[in-house]
């Protein structure tokens, strides 16, 4: 059978498999700052608008030089469009369900919201520092992690100088809050 009648595996038509965020929780709304969100426009906008006209072209100039199925640029052209489009689907439905939530309108508090940075101790006295973020946003790397991950539920309300028990893999852990902080409102 031509491989133009054969279905592609249903990873191709996942949209949640776009390889950057995990699923919402049910009924959870997509929390996100106004920069999380700023960036994820810009990146859909850059897809649709530079990105996919390129690889469009370069799929139609394979196209025309013959024998398709051994055509290197054009396989690897639709792969790559198929990935954009994927990608494309991802972010537009992640952008339609966003809740664009600024933290700069808690500067000021010592409890615990979203967009809060929070500097926190363990039970070994070692300081560790976090700022919690959306799903779509959040980055380990840089000391962010999603509001619906374990220790920003735990700390998610919580204030200053309160101690929070942490359920982990390898048991629950005192943490204390040494400090919360969120940023400065813009000035206008």
């Amino acid at each position: 059978m031509s491989k133009a009648f054969t279905k592609e595996s249903d990873a191709d038509d996942d949209d949640d498999g776009a390889g950057s965020a995990p699923p919402l929780p049910a009924g959870g709304k997509n929390y996100i700052t106004p920069q999380g969100y700023s960036r994820l426009r810009a990146e859909l906008i850059d897809l649709m608008d530079v990105e996919r006209p390129k690889v469009v072209e370069a799929v139609h100039w394979a196209a025309k030089n013959g024998d398709r199925s051994e055509n290197g640029d054009y396989l690897y052209g639709k792969k790559r469009l198929r990935e954009i489009d994927r990608r494309i689907r991802f972010l537009t439905k992640r952008l339609e369900i966003a809740v664009v939530t600024d933290p700069t309108i808690h500067h000021g508090r010592d409890q615990i919201f979203f967009g809060a940075t929070v500097r926190y101790a363990d039970e070994t006295g070692e300081e560790r520092e976090l700022t919690i973020m959306g799903i779509d946003e959040a980055d380990s790397a840089q000391g962010q992690v999603s509001w619906i991950s374990p220790i920003a539920r735990a700390l998610l309300k919580q204030r200053e100088g309160d101690v929070v028990k942490l359920a982990t893999p390898g048991g629950v852990h005192d943490i204390e809050i040494l400090s919360v902080s969120y940023p400065l409102p813009a000035k206008g």
